[in-house]
């Protein structure tokens, strides 16, 4: 899975992947917590002889259905294709380390789509009794599914010791369940499971809003004030879960957040904390919304607060993941694989032999022009060009774009070729006190590598016609190979 980079204009391809995971992580878990909600209500419509109630579950189950089967499904493909474009190498390592766990997890998908169309296509043909098992199977292997991938996110974060200890030996399978079980896996699964409830309960208002409450104002009623008791869970748990989840993460990841807490006074908000504090705000506004229209004022809720309602929970699941993903920058697995595709045991031999040495996106002619040559001729000065594209596509297109987001126009427009050169050196070097250290992977390379990228950033964001290049730095100290 070693494919080029993949250039996306103006929002670079983790927009990409975070778009689709967004929308993909609102139904996904919708489908956990319906398949909940479903029995639940349909079992309660039975014991209470609710023959009304029985009808909007039917009608909620078909909307359902749909919904999860089809859009994130959907999306669910959509995922596997961007993030195989856009972390290739990240890709490559779950799918190698996780290929029991996928196979685990699609066993339970299948059982979980059907069950969710015999669900639905079984209302009134089936005995009560056997459709609520079949509600129930639904319910449980849609949790299962979560069981298993909880694992595989979580790893990423915390792939713990175990893991570690056999990265790039080939090995790593022998670790599977310590990578699995690993130290963030029940905290998390305790969160996402929350939020599956809280999810039930939001998608369900969208059902429940559409109840004619002029005509059935009794039913309407009940309906809504029994869906807003979905979230009550999550707005007590959810805190003493979030504290155990951060509790296992481990300190360095942690000091992102709380660092940008400490210095909310002082305006310095890290770019986690910024999203943490977008994912109180909509929670919270949710909430109150929650309580002072659908159980205060159930007949008055209508279709726009439902879909009011929806886009705070979006707004909330996409914050959050942003969130969750930050926390292991610079890394996209974290003590093993930088954000970049480079393995943290790779710096060394790039930093000794050269980042594009063995590069198969180098053409022979631009690796010969490279050995010397007249560097005023010309043919040797675009291919010191595109060396330094090279080096810029494969260390830094991961996370910037030329125009767009993370601009490197923007953010080099004030700077020369000296101060660019400072910077890659400083980013070469990865020194403890360098201020990039834990957000940037470090630049790997020679040092005629990272002055072409540094030529080839000037001219992106200088023009051609800028020619103040100062001498190659210096290679960074590298520990004899053992």
């Amino acid at each position: 899975m070693n494919y080029p980079v993949w250039d996306v204009p103006i929002v670079g391809s983790a927009w990409v992947i975070g778009a689709i995971a967004s929308f993909h992580v609102l139904v996904s878990h919708f489908a956990i917590g319906g398949g909940f909600y479903l029995p639940i209500a349909e079992r309660k419509a039975l014991r209470e002889g609710r023959a009304d109630w029985l009808e909007v579950i039917k009608g909620h189950s078909r909307f359902f259905m749909v919904l999860t089967a089809a859009f994130g499904t959907v999306t669910g493909v959509g995922i596997w294709f961007a993030i195989g474009l856009g972390s290739s190498e990240g890709t490559s390592t779950l799918i190698h380390n996780f290929v029991f766990g996928w196979a685990i997890e699609y066993c339970f998908f299948l059982v979980e789509v059907t069950a969710a169309m015999v669900y639905y296509y079984t209302w009134g043909r089936v005995s009560d009794r056997m459709h609520l098992a079949i509600g129930w199977i639904y319910a449980g292997s849609a949790w299962m599914s979560l069981v298993v991938i909880n694992g595989i996110l979580t790893f990423m974060l915390t792939p713990g010791a175990g893991w570690l200890g056999v990265a790039g030996t080939g090995a790593e399978a022998s670790q599977f369940w310590h990578a699995i079980i690993n130290p963030t896996y029940f905290p998390s699964l305790a969160l996402r499971t929350l939020i599956c409830v809280s999810l039930a309960g939001i998608w369900a208002f969208i059902t429940a809003s559409r109840i004619d409450g002029a005509s059935q104002p009794q039913l309407k009623t009940d309906v809504m004030r029994w869906t807003s008791k979905w979230l009550i869970p999550s707005f007590v748990l959810l805190p003493l879960c979030f504290a155990w989840y951060l509790y296992n993460v481990p300190a360095e990841n942690r000091g992102l957040l709380e660092l940008g807490i400490k210095t909310i006074g002082q305006g310095v908000f890290t770019q986690v904390t910024r999203a943490a504090v977008v994912t109180v705000m909509t929670s919270a506004t949710i909430c109150v919304i929650v309580y002072l229209l659908a159980w205060r004022t159930p007949l008055g809720f209508n279709f726009g607060h439902a879909c009011a309602l929806l886009l705070l929970a979006m707004a909330a699941t996409a914050s959050t993941e942003y969130a969750r993903e930050m926390l292991r920058k610079p890394y996209v697995v974290n003590q093993h694989m930088y954000s970049n595709g480079t393995r943290k045991s790779q710096v060394d031999a790039f930093n000794r032999e050269g980042y594009l040495t063995r590069s198969v996106w180098v053409r022979p002619e631009e690796r010969a022009l490279w050995q010397g040559g007249d560097s005023a001729d010309p043919k040797v000065q675009a291919a010191h060009m595109a060396r330094g594209e090279l080096m810029f596509r494969g260390q830094c297109m991961a996370c910037h774009t030329v125009d767009g987001y993370r601009s490197m126009r923007t953010l080099l427009q004030t700077r020369d070729r000296l101060a660019i050169g400072n910077i890659l050196t400083m980013l070469h070097e990865n020194k403890d006190d360098s201020p990039y250290k834990k957000f940037m992977p470090p630049l790997t390379g020679l040092p005629e590598e990272i002055t072409a990228l540094g030529d080839y950033l000037n001219q992106l964001v200088h023009g051609a016609g800028s020619k103040e290049t100062p001498p190659p730095p210096q290679a960074a100290p590298v520990p004899p190979s053992k």
